[in-house]
């Protein structure tokens, strides 16, 4: 049944239309109060006004009924009306009024006012989908940008509260095993009987949705988190019976928790794919958390393990060399005389006693070596020298011992002297190790070859095996050989001559023993120094080790200073802050002349570095940390603010890393 209201004085035309609508409701009145009354309350879907009507004023009336969702017909009677009249009316007809017409208008009008019906929902929906499709996908962002498991689910909830504006919202989810947690989302704060029940429901869903849950929960170990957004009233018992959705939050092979949401209103099933494809979002995210939560924890323990182990062989070996330090001293004295006269027999046993008990101090130092670089605790005195120096003491330090073998030691120099920015003592340890190793894996009557030279990074030659470790040099470097005419090395096992505990198995190896930890020591040495170490070999015709050490200009150098204050840092438990201030070469240039900004802390270990117009200032600082980064920040953007007839509108990046424990970067332009 269609509702009318007539607004008209006349008794004839009053008739016509109840009569062409008589199955229908039709309401007359020519009072204003009362018509805009009927509007509100009856609220009628077709308004016909007389148009020859005297007791109103039809313009301000039809402009107020146009406010209304109703079709309005005007009666075009002998009155002539204006636009300000006509605009406002969506139907005419003439006098006399003719039934049949009057009904087929009327008919046309509803058909085309129903299909604007159905047109405004339908435009509403998919507005409405616009908008959730849109919540879904910012979701979609924000849940790649974390993978903190509060985070995620935090950000679940408020994209289902966004999409689908429901009332109340609990979340079951574990921080750890024995951790579980119900956080409860709700518009109006909840009485203590609700929370109990919403208590009681979420472990029944737990123990509904898992045959042989994992961990038992019970009303006294489930942890509460409650987000109340206004305190106004209080849900009870009521909230229950509202219209809900429910999302078990798993994958194939994981379960992390539930989500419940409450809604007064109606979901539709659109809502529903909404709520099921948010909670489908989170899961991988969630799997990524646990699985990057994981491999943290495995970490640790290997970290552990590590420190254990580098603690071990530290301990025992310092008990190991306090003995046998005293049996060395004692050998010693023995093999002096002055503990009385030796058998030629008596002497020949301590002497190789001896010979053992260095062999075995070697090995210790070795592991006290390799343990201490582990653990990042190896120290280093870098500073500018030649490699010359280095290549002597070796040479002369070994040439009694190659001459027990009749091998003979040369050294050819290199046409250059250029410096390099070194550890002296540890370059020594590095050469030490493969002179002697040349030694012991050649036959007697041979030589044994030192050489250095400069050369470019571009140009050196390797084993596609050593790729990995060479291929990140760049620039000039210093390159120290050493040649033998030994047994060689396999191509096939090229790859693990500097693996730790690792010798190529053959007779002379088994002969010459080792701890396998020269090599290893060797290498992690030379990556200290910002250099590479490798070889190549041929059976039976000797093998050549190499080793590169970058020629000392600002930047090895400033390297070196970093990896020394990390180092540092390392070891003592602190930090080191590495921080790059990146503008044009006058902007940096006026910033390291203003006084008490770019302090003498600063700018000791520092690099500059130009690029055309722009320029880069580095700074390695120990114990820096990010309070003083962004302090320095600071700084700088109140001097430049301050002095803009200096530096003008002037843009400057900041960046920097903390190093020590625990690794952070961040970077920010003004």
């Amino acid at each position: 049944m269609t509702k009318f209201l007539l607004i008209s004085e006349d008794s004839e035309k009053e008739r016509i239309v109840k009569e062409t609508f008589a199955s229908d409701e039709v309401i007359t009145s020519i009072d204003e109060m009362m018509i805009f009354d009927t509007l509100k309350v009856e609220e009628p879907e077709i308004v016909i006004i007389d148009g020859d009507l005297n007791s109103l004023e039809l313009k301000p009336l039809c402009r107020k009924i146009k406010q209304f969702p109703v079709v309005i017909l005007l009666i075009v009677g002998e009155v002539r009306h204006n636009k300000d009249v006509t605009h406002n009316v969506n139907l005419f007809i003439k006098t006399p009024l003719d039934k049949k017409l009057l009904a087929a208008t009327i008919d046309a009008s509803m058909q085309t006012r129903q299909s604007l019906i159905k047109m405004t929902k339908a435009n509403q929906e998919l507005a409405r989908s616009l908008y959730q499709l849109n919540v879904l996908y910012n979701t979609s962002s924000q849940l790649a940008g974390t993978l903190d498991k509060d985070k995620l689910l935090k950000i679940m909830v408020e994209g289902i509260e966004k999409s689908l504006n429901f009332e109340l919202s609990c979340t079951l989810m574990f921080r750890s095993e024995r951790e579980p947690v119900l956080i409860i989302n709700s518009l109006y704060k909840i009485s203590d009987r609700l929370l109990e029940a919403l208590k009681l429901r979420a472990i029944l869903s737990y123990k509904s949705l898992l045959s042989d849950p994992p961990f038992d929960i019970k009303i006294g170990n489930l942890k509460i988190e409650k987000n109340i957004k206004h305190n106004v009233k209080e849900y009870d018992f009521s909230v229950l019976r509202y219209d809900n959705l429910f999302a078990p939050i798993t994958s194939s092979d994981e379960f992390f928790g539930f989500t419940e949401i409450y809604r007064e209103k109606q979901f539709s099933t659109e809502d529903a794919t909404c709520f099921q494809t948010l909670v489908q979002q989170v899961t991988i995210p969630l799997q990524s958390a646990s699985f990057t939560q994981e491999l943290k924890t495995t970490n640790r323990k290997l970290q552990k393990l590590e420190r254990l182990k580098s603690e071990f062989i530290s301990i025992v070996s310092h008990e190991l060399r306090t003995p046998l330090t005293a049996i060395k001293n004692a050998m010693d004295i023995i093999l002096s005389g002055k503990a009385g006269e030796m058998t030629e027999n008596i002497q020949k046993f301590v002497s190789m006693g001896k010979r053992n008990a260095i062999r075995l101090s070697g090995i210790i130092n070795d592991l006290l070596d390799i343990s201490k670089i582990e653990a990042g605790k190896m120290d280093f005195k870098f500073e500018l020298t030649h490699i010359e120096p280095v290549i002597e003491y070796v040479k002369n330090n070994l040439t009694v011992v190659a001459k027990e073998k009749d091998l003979t030691l040369k050294y050819t120099p290199s046409e250059a002297s250029p410096e390099i920015y070194a550890d002296s003592n540890r370059l020594e340890q590095v050469l030490t190790n493969l002179v002697s190793n040349a030694i012991k894996f050649s036959p007697s009557a041979g030589t044994i070859e030192i050489s250095s030279r400069v050369i470019n990074a571009r140009e050196l030659q390797y084993d596609h095996c050593f790729e990995e470790d060479i291929k990140k040099l760049q620039g000039n470097y210093l390159q120290v050989c050493v040649e033998d005419q030994g047994i060689g090395i396999e191509r096939k096992d090229l790859n693990h001559v500097f693996d730790k505990f690792a010798q190529i198995e053959n007779s002379l190896s088994r002969q010459v023993g080792g701890s396998g930890l020269g090599l290893p020591i060797a290498r992690q040495l030379m990556e200290s120094h910002n250099g590479a170490i490798w070889c190549d070999s041929e059976i039976n015709k000797g093998s050549r080790f190499y080793f590169v050490i970058p020629i000392a200009n600002d930047k090895s150098n400033f390297n070196m200073i970093k990896k020394q204050i990390i180092q540092k840092a390392r070891s003592s438990g602190g930090t080191a802050a590495i921080i790059n201030i990146k503008s044009t070469s006058s902007i940096i240039d006026n910033l390291m002349k203003e006084e008490n900004l770019l302090n003498k802390t600063y700018l000791t270990n520092s690099l500059v570095e130009k690029d055309g117009e722009m320029t880069s200032l580095s700074m390695v600082i120990l114990d820096g940390d990010k309070p003083a980064c962004e302090f320095l920040k600071k700084k700088i953007d109140t001097i430049t603010a301050q002095k803009e007839n200096v530096y003008g509108k002037c843009d400057i990046m900041y960046s920097y890393e903390i190093e020590g424990d625990v690794h952070e970067k961040d970077s920010y332009s003004r």
